[in-house]
């Protein structure tokens, strides 16, 4: 875990574009290391650049109840963004924003060896789905050297549009086996009291 400390460490302090002028905090991600599930965000939003976290707010709450769906908690998964600090006003980060990113989100995929990695939203789906659309194949699960790729809708925009909403509720569902695989004791059912579950309704 120490080397992925260290690389926090040189993204908060990072300089390499003008994002760090206009930033709160930078967000490097967290979970555990070797997380079996990586999930890569596109940028921060304003909650996160308060925190310093990433998918705060109503989108992580809404991620958190996905999660949950499938029988995991925040915790068991690796949370992060291709960008690492917020573009003002939310606006999409600039190609050369996403570059001098890159190399974080390399190292920390080097660090972790995910064996899911899904991209929330269509900037991130970029990276290892080039010109595709979303709308045609979120929730197809590719895989590449014994990695699985997943592009999903983000929460964010899912909570603006009630039919992505129900897409990504799918799509979510259909990892429910791979959970039980790569987590061991795991089913892929639900994590949910009945107070857990009256939450998560509020949210979808």
């Amino acid at each position: 875990m120490l080397e992925l400390s260290q690389l926090a460490a040189q993204i908060r302090a990072c300089q390499r574009c003008r994002l760090a002028q206009t930033r709160g905090r930078a967000v490097p991600g967290e979970g555990p290391e070797h997380a079996p599930i990586l999930l890569i965000g596109e940028a921060p939003g304003m909650n996160e650049d308060r925190q310093g976290r990433p998918f705060v707010g109503r989108s992580g709450d809404l991620l958190e109840a996905l999660l949950a769906s499938i029988g995991l908690r925040r915790g068991d998964v690796f949370i992060a963004n291709g960008v690492k600090c917020r573009p003002p006003e939310n606006r999409d980060p600039l190609p050369d924003e996403i570059a001098a990113c890159r190399p974080y989100l390399e190292r920390q995929i080097e660090l972790l060896r995910p064996r899911v990695v899904i991209t929330l939203g269509r900037i991130a789906m970029a990276r290892y789905f080039p010109g595709q659309s979303i709308s045609r194949i979120h929730g197809q699960i590719q895989w590449v050297e014994g990695v699985g790729y997943v592009p999903m809708f983000h929460p964010a925009a899912a909570l603006r549009n009630p039919p992505w909403m129900a897409a990504l509720r799918e799509d979510f569902a259909r990892l429910a086996p791979l959970v039980a695989e790569l987590y061991p004791g795991r089913t892929g059912e639900p994590l949910a009291s009945p107070a857990d579950e009256a939450a998560q309704l509020s949210l979808f």
